[in-house]
């Protein structure tokens, strides 16, 4: 039987580690926020941020720099789906 693709492989906590500690601050407060404001779903909260940057409603200013952030967030929930872990777990409010 052949290797499963990427995105079916469960990373090691090992793996997940090395990632989250080279994430910067910026990612880091994105992960908390995600579970604090959006209930650990990041298409709400790419949505909320997709729509302040249209000029439509929005929950919350997470930041001046939104196209920024909404790049963040399309790469750790990449990570996300590609190691099926939920960077929550490792990336906690101080």
């Amino acid at each position: 039987m052949p290797d499963p693709e990427p995105q079916d492989k469960v990373a090691s906590d090992e793996t997940v580690r090395r990632f989250v500690e080279q994430l910067s601050p910026e990612e880091k407060m994105l992960i908390i926020l995600k579970v604090e404001l959006y209930e650990g779903n990041w298409a709400s909260m790419l949505e909320d941020l997709r729509n302040r940057l249209a000029g439509r409603p929005h929950i919350f200013k997470l930041a001046d720099r939104i196209t920024e952030d909404i790049d963040r967030i399309e790469k750790l929930e990449g990570f996300e789906q590609s190691h099926q872990v939920d960077l929550s777990d490792y990336v906690k409010s101080e």
